[in-house]
């Protein structure tokens, strides 16, 4: 054999060699994905908000222990420590950051511009700078919108269905929630075709929420539309009671406000959009670029309606939300 036979073997050789070792390399990688959330996380498959996203992640092929390790970082509801938690993933040099809601996601997105970005649940990537647009995201973050900002509108719509002679409705916010000046613009441009004056007041402590809520009674409000928010989803049992405390009616964007006790709710699951984001962090292990890879949209809304706190409001449930209602709670 001569020596260019025996070069273009060699050659041939290392070629075909080349993918099957990086196929096998692949195979028996760990990959390490991180998940930031502001939210307490229970980490188990029951937990409603974050259970979906292991789960979807084992359908997929991930196991844990096997080839996949999630690094699970808690805020504990406490958005100040968001920065820290961030940083620490990177430090971590996680494959993928998964994150929950858009605190999480400013914090991830501030800690770096090089790992992958994954929004598991946000109101609005676009005006909050995370992704150029929805169509072409074009940077180091993607993942799933929740469409609050458009929703929040259909809010004050339903309050005054319910309570049609509305004058004065509170719209409660964080300061620690870039979206939510996007969500208070739209409900106060939907106001200016009625005759509802939105106040707005804000919160980002349990004890700031009770401030809210002393001085909704000064401010002698009819109503009350919480803006979505992590840390408000973890207080739905507060506000729920200081909403009865004060024969307030109120809506907000989750159904486990109306299941504490909370008189309606209207938005996007908070569940289904964990699942669909183990499809992205797939897609990007798999060689995707976020900056290639559309945001997505909920498609799935939910209306849920307290029947006993109706009542005890003295309200009559009006005939449009009941045929709306996916469920009205006895």
């Amino acid at each position: 054999m001569n020596a260019r036979r025996r070069l273009l073997i060699a050659i041939g050789a290392s070629a075909l060699a080349a993918p099957f070792g990086a196929f096998a390399q692949q195979q028996g990688k760990v990959w390490r994905v991180g998940f930031l959330s502001q939210r307490r996380v229970e980490i188990s498959d029951s937990d409603y908000y974050y259970g979906p996203f292991r789960q979807g992640m084992r359908e997929l092929g991930y196991v844990e222990g096997k080839n996949l390790l999630i690094e699970w970082r808690s805020a504990e509801g406490k958005s100040e420590r968001l920065p820290g938690l961030a940083t620490e993933l990177v430090n971590l040099k996680v494959d993928v950051i998964v994150t929950a809601a858009t605190p999480a996601t400013s914090a991830a997105q501030k800690a770096t511009t090089m790992i992958p970005i994954v929004m598991a649940n946000t109101a609005d990537p676009v005006g909050s700078g995370f992704v150029k647009s929805l169509a072409h995201p074009g940077g180091n973050i993607t993942g799933l919108s929740n469409l609050v900002g458009d929703v929040i509108p259909k809010h004050l719509e339903m309050l005054l269905s319910m309570v049609p002679k509305l004058s004065r409705v509170v719209v409660l916010v964080s300061p620690d929630n870039s979206a939510h000046a996007t969500m208070l613009k739209n409900v106060q441009s939907a106001a200016q075709r009625t005759s509802v004056k939105i106040l707005p007041m804000e919160a980002r402590t349990a004890p700031e929420i009770e401030k809210a809520f002393s001085a909704m009674a000064r401010e002698k409000a009819g109503a009350v539309i919480l803006a979505r928010d992590p840390f408000f989803n973890q207080q739905v049992r507060q506000l729920a009671e200081l909403a009865a405390k004060g024969r307030l009616p109120t809506i907000s964007g989750i159904r486990e406000y109306v299941e504490a006790g909370g008189l309606m709710s209207y938005g996007p699951s908070l569940a289904d959009p964990y699942r669909r984001a183990a499809t992205y962090v797939d897609k990007i292990l798999k060689g995707a670029k976020p900056a290639d890879i559309p945001v997505e949209q909920p498609t799935k809304f939910e209306m849920f309606i307290n029947g006993k706190t109706a009542k005890a409001l003295g309200l009559k449930i009006p005939q449009s939300l009941l045929i709306m209602a996916d469920k009205v709670i006895e």
